[in-house]
């Protein structure tokens, strides 16, 4: 029998009853479960030229690992031109919408210096986060500022939907643009030590150069210009 995959006890209060019902699973029967609760995920789109996902029982697949965060499964796939093969992709258990948002004060705008683990550097970003069950993508949003920045939005514009990386990742992030009235406490617990405050050019000009390289930064300057919010 295959082991089941160990998650720490800590993480199980936090985690959704859905995700929370596989913990005594193998990777497969794991699998299995999602194919029976979350069928959206198994679906390929009408049309010729898709990649398939394999049905159980020709074979089938595996979640590798899972947190209250992400979940990556291993898809037995069938490429269009009918090879078998293997995919990764990383799920979120999460159901509210995960957001990211571009905080801007009078015409210019905040980046908060963040240190990522996934890197292991210092990035120039704006706040972003996972979502929170219950609450609806502008309160995500405002919760996301007022946690990283200690300041709460006075205005929050939709900028839109993102898909952060198409190629592993599955899940969409909505972008906002938050106007704010100063600049607050940062949540240093995260990872957070400093922010600053440029025009929206120079904002524009770090992303240019490379000095800002977050895809979610730079996704929010691009919209938020075609939106007419650049000063």
């Amino acid at each position: 029998m295959t082991p089941a995959v160990p998650v720490p006890a800590s993480l199980l209060a936090a985690l959704s009853t859905k995700v929370g019902d596989m913990m005594d699973h193998t990777p497969e029967s794991a699998y299995a479960h999602l194919r029976d609760t979350r069928p959206s995920w198994f679906l390929t789109p009408p049309g010729e030229g898709g990649i398939g996902i394999v049905r159980w029982p020709m074979t089938e697949g595996q979640v590798i690992h899972r947190d209250q965060w992400w979940m990556l499964l291993q898809d037995p796939v069938l490429f269009p031109d009918g090879r078998p093969g293997r995919y990764l992709r990383m799920v979120s258990p999460q159901l509210a919408p995960a957001v990211a948002v571009l905080p801007m004060l009078g015409d210019q705008v905040v980046l908060i210096e963040h240190f990522r683990h996934a890197t292991r550097a210092w990035h120039w970003e704006i706040p972003r986060g996972g979502g929170t069950e219950g609450l609806g993508g502008e309160e995500n949003a405002a919760k996301e500022v007022e946690e990283e920045l200690g300041v709460p939005a006075r205005e929050l514009i939709s900028l839109g939907t993102l898909h952060p990386d198409t190629r592993i990742l599955a899940s969409e992030v909505e972008l906002y643009a938050a106007r704010i009235d100063a600049v607050g406490e940062l949540a240093v617990g995260e990872g957070i030590r400093r922010a600053r405050t440029v025009g929206f050019a120079e904002a524009e000009q770090l992303a240019e150069s490379g000095r800002v390289s977050d895809s979610f930064t730079i996704a929010a300057l691009f919209r938020a210009r075609r939106a007419g919010l650049a000063a």
